[in-house]
């Protein structure tokens, strides 16, 4: 969507021309095109698309890799981009194109550095199946990684809550309406009670969100073939860090009382650790601009979950934004917030920069 930029402030090229590109997921084209464009000219040294559709851009050649991981794919619903009272709005703004710009933004302003290499991802697919970061991880072994999400320009992002979707289809024999005899419909509300009730079991004594195990349903569907009927519930969930697999797959064993169930797309919850040069360089960064750092863990599940296990590097999630407005209608983001997140990112890749080279001498 064209925006009249007569407003333009000074530094918000890269978030507007990616907010004028309006990329729901699968249909991430034209904002990768015009990324890649406006990496070289900010002077990236290489700029591409890899096979899957990911933006890639990197400055420098050096052997220690920090890796910036953000998406250019947002969830539907195309917001006009319009600047009011300093809040620039558009779809994306904080989920997650502005933690993106931010990063290219950071990263041309910092440059090269003495044996450093900086990467910037902008991974397609986030908000459906990860497809973007899913083919990232065999190919990339960074030493660090940040991902791009919001936290606002003064916290820190250590963890996600897991995720899981389930479908449960309860199956009877079709009978008479007037039959004594439970309907599939009947069973299949009857499972989602006793797994609200198992939850809330669960939950008992955790009184922080992230350690809870949250559940909602998200669909109902029936049908018959005329000598059988069935239901079929699918519920969303999110995941506390220690709950696997087998403990969920028992829990719902339990619940179904017969009927069949599947999982589907299991991620587990991650939560880095906090005493690492990489939080350490962001710390200093945000209270040498005059925040006041803090941390938090979120109840959604972001490509942290995927990638930073299977990296194994110390990782944190930053970006500008305030993420209840993430997939809102009244999506935007404080042009302040966005300037002083760029000058934070900055200069922690520098902190990171002197540390390396400091370690390397």
């Amino acid at each position: 969507m064209a925006a009249d930029l007569s407003w333009r402030e000074p530094g918000l090229d890269t978030l507007v021309g990616l907010l004028e590109r309006y990329s729901p997921t699968g249909a991430e084209s034209e904002a990768v095109s015009w990324l890649v464009e406006r990496m070289r000219t900010l002077g990236f040294s290489t700029a591409t698309v890899d096979e899957i559709g990911n933006v890639v851009g990197w400055i420098g050649e050096g052997g220690y890799q920090v890796m910036l991981l953000g998406h250019i794919d947002t969830v539907p619903g195309e917001i006009p981009i319009r600047l009011e009272d300093g809040r620039l709005y558009g779809r994306g703004a904080v989920d997650a194109k502005g933690p993106l710009a931010a990063f290219v933004d950071a990263v041309a302003r910092v440059g090269e550095m003495p044996g450093i290499q900086w990467i910037v991802i902008g991974a397609v697919g986030e908000e459906g199946d990860s497809r973007g970061a899913r083919y990232l991880l065999p190919r990339y072994r960074p030493h660090l990684l940040i991902i791009g999400e919001p936290s606002g320009w003064e916290r820190l992002t250590l963890g996600y809550k897991g995720s899981a979707w389930v479908q449960i289809t309860a199956r009877r024999t079709l009978a008479h309406t007037a039959a004594p005899v439970e309907s599939a419909c009947e069973a299949a509300v009857d499972i989602w009670a006793r797994l609200k009730q198992r939850v809330l079991a669960f939950n008992q004594g955790r009184e922080g969100a992230f350690d809870q195990l949250l559940a909602t349903l998200r669909r109902m569907e029936s049908g018959s073939d005329g000598f059988e009927e069935w239901a079929r519930v699918q519920v969303g969930l999110r995941l506390p860090p220690e709950l696997e697999r087998p403990t969920l797959d028992k829990m719902l064993k339990e619940v179904a009382d017969g009927a069949t169930y599947v999982i589907e797309d299991f991620i587990p919850a991650y939560r880095a650790e906090k005493n690492t040069p990489l939080v350490r360089a962001f710390l200093a960064a945000i209270r040498a601009r005059g925040g006041k750092p803090s941390f938090t863990l979120k109840s959604g599940t972001s490509d942290m979950n995927l990638a930073a296990p299977a990296w194994g590097c110390p990782t944190l999630a930053y970006g500008p934004g305030d993420s209840s407005l993430d997939h809102t209608p009244q999506e935007h983001i404080l042009v302040e917030e966005y300037l002083k997140a760029v000058d934070v990112l900055a200069d922690a890749l520098r902190g990171l920069a002197s540390s390396h080279l400091s370690l390397r001498e």
